[in-house]
C-alpha cells in the first residue's frame, strides 16, 4: 500500500472510532437528560441541511466508497435506513470492517489508479487519479460530513471537545 493511502485510509478509520464514540456520548446524554433519541438522529443545523443520520451515513459512503475504489473493487451498495443511535454505530462498524477487511496488497498502485467517479448526482462521470480522489474529493468531503455531525450534537447540548473528534 502506499503511503498516500496508509496515511488517508488510516485517518478515515481514526475518525469512523471517533464517531462511534461520540455517538456513544450522545446516547449516554439522551438516556441521562430522559431526551427521546429520535430527536438528535433527525436533528439538523439548518432547514436545508442534511440530518445527523445523513452526515453519519455519508461520511461511512466515502470511506467505503475509498477503500473500493483504491483498491480495485466494486463499491458495495447499503441502505441508508438507520433510525437510531444504535443503527448509526452499527453503520459505522460495518464500514470500519469493510476498510479492515481489504488487504494491503490491493491497495498496490492506487496512487495513479484512474478512479471514474460522478461528482454529484447530476454530473458528468469524470476520471482523476487515485491520489487526486483521495486528497480533493474523499477527504474533505468525509471531513465535512463528520464535522457536521459533531457540531449538531454540540449545538443540542452534547458535553464534547475537540478531543472528541480527534479521537485522542
Amino acid at each position: 500500500m502506499s503511503s498516500m493511502n496508509q496515511i488517508g485510509l488510516s485517518t478515515l478509520n481514526q475518525t469512523l472510532a471517533a464517531l462511534d464514540r461520540v455517538l456513544g456520548k450522545l446516547a449516554a446524554h439522551c438516556e441521562a437528560k430522559k431526551i427521546d433519541e429520535a430527536i438528535f438522529v433527525s436533528a439538523r443545523l439548518f432547514p436545508d441541511m442534511f440530518a445527523l443520520a445523513r452526515q453519519v451515513q455519508i461520511a461511512c459512503d466515502f470511506a467505503k466508497g475509498a477503500a473500493a475504489r483504491l483498491s480495485g473493487a466494486e463499491v458495495p451498495a447499503w441502505a441508508d435506513d438507520e433510525k437510531s443511535i444504535a443503527e448509526l454505530r452499527a453503520r459505522i462498524a460495518k464500514t470500519r470492517n469493510y476498510v479492515d477487511g481489504i488487504p494491503a496488497s490491493a491497495y498496490a498502485g492506487s496512487d495513479d489508479r484512474v478512479i471514474k467517479i460522478k461528482l454529484g448526482r447530476n454530473a458528468p462521470e469524470t476520471e482523476m487519479a487515485g491520489k487526486d480522489y483521495l486528497a480533493k474529493v474523499v477527504l474533505p468531503n468525509f471531513y465535512f460530513h463528520a464535522a457536521m455531525a459533531y457540531a449538531i450534537l454540540r449545538n443540542g447540548g452534547v458535553e464534547l471537545g475537540k478531543n472528541d473528534f480527534l479521537d485522542r
